[in-house]
């Protein structure tokens, strides 16, 4: 298949771009495109042979559920049984922006769409070319992360490309998305507001809004459910090579496992924050260590991560280690997609002796 890309370039110009892409959704094809938070493959969300060319490019398990987009918020009307109370007080805070809601979902949402279930995430991005993408196409779109299933979410055109070149239709590129996260999912239809997937609309930032939210248990890596919101039961944003995740006390020992791996003769990559990489500066002359930084803030490492992690399937460690942080604010949504990217190997701390989650055996040249 041919993939068509255009360059946006957010003047009048793009029109012609846009009924392009928006004649290629039309006739049942997929298009990727950017938003806030990362680039999205978009097809009619009422069509299920469209939708069904998702699953097909990305590879994706069928019963893990798309996010359907809209570009006004009068939209959603069409496409639930009915709103509530806390729903609108979300719509009326958050949308449009980095958010979506689950509302029970009205008979037009194909079951290939909402993987069969009876409810139906929709979101409303306040990124202007997902706006205008989405009005050319005149009708929802149904829209996961533009990458193959369990790759880091790509936050630029050119990953977009690297993963879909030849399996979509169109390619719109409109540059690094802003967040870097995909958006926070909020289930409206639970007694409590339930945060399944967390992202740039923080816990705390709802919390003002709503009060009582949950946090859905499933973000702790517990698998035996049915997924009502993409990315919580399969493993996601994972480069090709192991990575381990160093949580609490365990990253002070970054430096220590580093210099054991690079011993043990393999080739590390480590993602670390700004003083981190300072500890490392004696190790960094090393051959074998490579060193990805996000700098001081979450919120750059929140826009970069993806980045990063994919940087490392081009320069190919043998093993990634990876520094935790804090669960407040953003750092949540940063943890939830680092979990996932470890597999949930996680390194923790306990009375002084390295463990790794789950009774699993250390790598050995963590045991040495």
């Amino acid at each position: 298949m041919e993939t068509k890309y255009w360059k946006l370039t957010g003047t009048p110009a793009d029109a012609e771009a846009y009924a392009q892409a928006g004649a290629l959704v039309r006739a049942g094809q997929v298009v990727a495109f950017p938003t806030e938070t990362v680039y999205g493959l978009g097809a009619n969300a009422l069509n299920p042979q469209a939708v069904a060319k998702i699953f097909a490019a990305k590879g994706r398990p069928q019963d893990n559920p798309l996010i359907v987009h809209i570009a006004r918020k009068e939209d959603i009307d069409s496409l639930t049984t009915g709103l509530n109370a806390n729903a609108r007080k979300i719509m009326e805070h958050f949308m449009p922006g980095p958010l979506t809601i689950i509302v029970p979902k009205a008979e037009i949402i194909p079951d290939v769409t909402s993987a069969g279930l009876a409810t139906v995430g929709v979101r409303f991005p306040i990124n202007k070319y997902a706006q205008e993408f989405i009005l050319a196409c005149g009708c929802p779109i149904a829209a996961p992360s533009a990458n193959l299933s369990g790759r880091p979410s790509p936050t630029n055109a050119q990953d977009v490309l690297e993963d879909m070149q030849g399996k979509v239709a169109g390619i719109l590129d409109g540059g690094s998305c802003g967040v870097g996260l995909e958006s926070t999912v909020v289930d409206t239809t639970s007694p409590v507001p339930t945060i399944c997937r967390p992202g740039g609309v923080t816990y705390e930032m709802l919390t003002e809004v709503l009060g009582a939210v949950e946090i859905d248990p499933a973000l702790l890596g517990d698998k035996n459910f049915k997924p009502i919101a993409p990315g919580m039961k399969y493993r996601h944003y994972a480069p090709k090579e192991p990575v381990y995740l160093l949580e609490g006390n365990a990253v002070e020992l970054l430096p220590v496992l580093v210099g054991k791996a690079v011993a043990a003769g393999l080739r590390v990559g480590v993602l670390c924050d700004a003083a981190m990489s300072a500890q490392l500066a004696q190790l960094k002359q090393q051959e074998g260590i490579l060193l990805s930084c996000w700098g001081e803030s979450r919120e750059a490492l929140a826009a970069d991560l993806f980045y990063l992690l994919r940087d490392f399937d081009r320069t190919k460690p043998d093993v990634i280690l990876a520094q935790g942080v804090s669960e407040d604010g953003i750092g949540l949504a940063i943890m939830n997609r680092l979990r996932k990217a470890a597999g949930y190997q996680i390194i923790t701390l306990e009375k002084g002796v390295l463990t790794l989650k789950g009774d699993k055996q250390l790598p050995a040249f963590m045991i040495q």
